[in-house]
């Protein structure tokens, strides 16, 4: 899987979405996104958005468009300072109760700990898959970049471009994997002091309040699925289609179907050196291994 750079990526307070094969459209975040919650706590300062938590509220911001299928990348500046007891969110997700879910959770940390990352799926209304990593940089000091990539054959998390969790389609030994619910793209701040940081053992200080996650930048490369249209001409249209309204649905093509050798290379480096935490490792919850933990 070849990351594909179509058009400038490093855009200063934009949401792109691809819009010919060899460019895209642009415009500022309150034109594809809006606040979901705590409206007076979603800022605009200067070129930047930002989430702010307080004792009061957290704050979150959805996409307007839902998507089946693409590539979503955020670029964020993590709560600096003391941010234990604080969860940074950003994901995608369909709706009901059945849905399925692309987590990226930013669990903070007191001053000079770092920070944790998240990754959790859940699929068809079904979570349990957290794996825990820990980063080779400061994500407070300045924007990095995480993405989801989602196609028919895999669903990939990247920081910076590296691959830190693969989730593979294994349809062929029956496990399920998310193909027909179209996702929208979100983002959230709020208090989880019951469990985020040391199992909950370290307590939100409101002292240091507001806590404030930042975005520079936000990139959504997809299907966007049609709020009017019959839902299985949109999955066929997303599924089966090379280009669409969109442009050349580059996300779906065979070279990223798998990631390439240097990327494989990145992904078991990452995992080696950073990973904390992994479901599939955890006889304690899980006195089964998980049938998409096993070899391909």
């Amino acid at each position: 899987m070849e990351v594909r750079n179509e058009g400038v990526w490093r855009m200063v307070m934009v949401l792109c979405v691809a819009a010919s094969a060899v460019g895209v459209s642009c415009s500022k975040f309150d034109e594809l996104v809006q606040p979901s919650w705590a409206t007076d706590h979603l800022i605009y300062e200067g070129e930047l958005l930002k989430l702010k938590l307080d004792n009061s509220s957290g704050a979150g911001f959805a996409s307007k468009s839902k998507y089946l299928y693409g590539k979503v990348t955020a670029e964020l500046k993590l709560v600096e300072g003391d941010s234990a007891g604080t969860v940074t969110a950003f994901y995608m997700s369909s709706d009901g109760a059945s849905h399925n879910e692309f987590d990226f959770e930013f669990l903070g940390n007191r001053t000079g700990e770092p920070y944790l990352v998240q990754t959790n799926l859940y699929i068809s209304g079904v979570g349990n898959r957290e794996q825990r990593m820990d980063l080779w940089f400061d994500p407070t000091a300045d924007f990095h970049a995480y993405s989801i990539l989602w196609n028919p054959r895999q669903v990939v998390f990247l920081v910076d471009d590296t691959p830190i969790r693969v989730f593979s389609n294994r349809e062929h030994r029956g496990i399920v994997f998310p193909r027909d619910q179209p996702m929208g793209v979100y983002s959230s701040i709020w208090n989880a002091d019951d469990w985020a940081t040391e199992g909950g053992r370290v307590k939100t200080d409101w002292s240091h309040a507001p806590f404030v996650a930042t975005f520079r930048g936000l990139r959504i490369d997809g299907c966007e699925w049609g709020p009017t249209a019959a839902g299985p001409a949109e999955v066929q249209r997303c599924s089966g289609s090379a280009w669409g309204k969109e442009g050349r649905y580059w996300w779906k093509e065979k070279a990223m179907e798998a990631l390439s050798v240097h990327q494989s290379h990145q992904l078991i480096w990452a995992r080696a050196n950073h990973l904390v935490y992994d479901y599939c490792s955890d006889p304690g919850r899980f006195a089964t291994q998980p049938p998409e933990c096993g070899k391909k």
